[in-house]
């Protein structure tokens, strides 16, 4: 019998229909390892995508991130931001309605005896056609079970087409 791997599995699916200001994922079951989601935002003017688990507004989230955009603006970047009341998904997101996806990775949603850790991965090659990509590490300094994961932007909202998925990563057996 050969070994299973790990699968995807979708919760849940949005398409907006309206302009939204935050799409919350709630009720998410612990069946699962880890988390997977996908977000294509669409917005007017800044498009830096950011999480909160849990309802949790507190200074309780950070990240360390490194971007770069081939000869755009910022060529290079990297650093860090700590005791936010949010987690960012994205760090330079340029402000145009061309979709780009991030993918975040939330590992280890479920356990409640370590703090949570995403992994995130964005590109825009419509506003940078050079290239570029960025790369996030995040933390959210909480042992609880992540239940619910609100995406909202810095300044703005989402405008009508904008996807949102989320899938769970059952364990390989």
């Amino acid at each position: 019998m050969a070994a299973k791997t790990g699968t995807y599995t979708l919760i849940s699916s949005s398409t907006l229909n309206t302009t939204t200001a935050t799409v919350t994922f709630s009720s998410i079951p612990s069946t699962y390892t880890d988390l997977f989601l996908v977000v294509n935002p669409l917005s007017t003017n800044n498009r830096d995508v950011i999480l909160r688990f849990n309802s949790d507004t507190g200074s309780n989230y950070s990240i360390t991130f490194v971007s770069g955009y081939g000869s755009g603006s910022p060529a290079f970047s990297s650093g860090r931001t700590t005791n936010q009341g949010f987690m960012y998904a994205d760090y330079y997101a340029p402000s145009n309605t061309t979709q780009s996806i991030r993918q975040i990775n939330i590992m280890d949603y479920a356990n409640t005896t370590t703090y949570k850790t995403a992994l995130m991965r964005s590109s825009n090659p419509a506003a940078y056609p050079a290239g570029g990509a960025e790369a996030l590490v995040g933390l959210w300094r909480s042992t609880a079970a992540i239940n619910t994961v609100a995406v909202s932007l810095a300044s703005d909202s989402f405008l009508t087409g904008s996807v949102f998925k989320l899938y769970g990563i059952e364990a390989a057996k």
